[in-house]
């Protein structure tokens, strides 16, 4: 019973293996083919929200790396959070310093529903670290894709609240999987100082610098 379990769930991952496609490179048989993976390897880039709040992204939202994401956040290729996580451990090793909590910016109630998983919370957990579940939605808010940098700050503006204040007084780090225009950045940000916490930076595995007005102010590597 025992063998005929596993030989069946060994045939399932066979299966899946031969029906997926390289989110880089569409290569069939392939969840990550070693060329694409090769892409996932960290590479920095320090950024400003408008509110200036520091983020340092592991990664640039293009490319194989915005594939993989996208592929993560629509598809539930959770598979993918793994060398994702070890481009996003990079920054968190070099910029969370020791004591400081790692805080994820919230997902939406619909988002969870529809993934089964929070992307942020994930991301940490595959890089090593530990999530502090403290920021929660306030109210809803409206799909950011479309808007731009002034329709992202009023659409986000005092939707995140602070589940207690058990810590209060610690630094944080807030971490997000993606950073665009840093908005909802600064509004985790400003429920944390709300609630008596000190954000130090934020972290986030990509970002789409020169887009919707984001400001790069540094490139390393």
């Amino acid at each position: 019973m025992g063998n005929g379990r596993a030989r069946r769930i060994a045939e399932e991952m066979l299966a899946l293996l031969l029906a997926a496609a390289c989110p880089g490179c569409d290569r069939t048989g392939e969840l990550l083919c070693d060329e694409c993976r090769r892409m996932l390897i960290a590479d920095p880039l320090d950024l400003s929200t408008p509110g200036g709040l520091l983020v340092h992204a592991a990664l640039r939202y293009e490319g194989v790396p915005a594939r993989c994401i996208r592929r993560v956040k629509e598809e539930g290729a959770t598979a993918l959070a793994r060398p994702l996580g070890s481009a996003l451990s990079v920054s968190l090793t070099a910029h969370v310093p020791p004591g400081a909590l790692l805080v994820p910016v919230p997902t939406s109630r619909a988002a969870f529903r529809r993934r089964g998983y929070r992307v942020p919370e994930l991301l940490i957990r595959r890089a090593g670290a530990r999530a502090e579940r403290m920021l929660r939605p306030a109210r809803r808010t409206r799909d950011q894709r479309d808007l731009n940098r002034e329709e992202r700050a009023l659409n986000v503006a005092g939707s995140m609240r602070v589940a207690g204040n058990a810590g209060a007084g610690c630094e944080v780090v807030i971490v997000d999987d993606v950073v665009t225009t840093g908005a909802t950045l600064d509004e985790a940000a400003r429920a944390l100082r709300a609630a008596g916490f000190r954000p130090l930076c934020a972290v986030a595995l990509a970002a789409t610098p020169g887009r919707h007005d984001t400001r790069k102010i540094q490139v390393n590597g």
